[in-house]
């Protein structure tokens, strides 16, 4: 009877944590691996300029740039290629909600694969489960 307790106990802490942990691995877009994503952090918040219309924390800044960290998408669908894409090739103005421009690579100099590794970054903090 005590086994079957602790089995019971234990079943039930694994049903309970099992949905955290499925969407904390949630599968990475084909292509992007961990170490894109950390690269494209660190460019997010340097030479890639993005931290300036978005903030640091890319949680958006009022009449400058959208929150990129939550699960709405102004300009993509949200996919890792949809970011890419608008990342590549900007907001222009008549497309913005605010009337903001994003001009191409945000105005950097980032190579194309510097861009998809920043792709991977902002699609991965809309995407991290929480």
């Amino acid at each position: 009877m005590r086994h079957q307790l602790q089995w019971m106990t234990l079943a039930g802490l694994l049903l309970a944590v099992a949905p955290a942990v499925a969407r904390a691995q949630e599968t990475l877009p084909a292509g992007v691996t961990k170490q894109m994503i950390d690269e494209g952090g660190k460019l997010f918040k340097g030479q890639g300029l993005c931290h300036a219309c978005h903030g640091q924390d890319a949680k958006g800044m009022p009449g400058m740039g959208a929150n990129l960290t939550d699960t709405k998408w102004l300009h993509s669908d949200g996919s890792y290629e949809g970011i890419v894409k608008t990342i590549m090739s900007g907001v222009p103005s008549d497309k913005s909600s605010d009337g903001s421009v994003m001009p191409a690579k945000g105005g950097s100099s980032l190579s194309d694969e510097q861009v998809k590794a920043v792709a991977a970054y902002v699609w991965s903090l809309s995407h991290s489960g929480k």
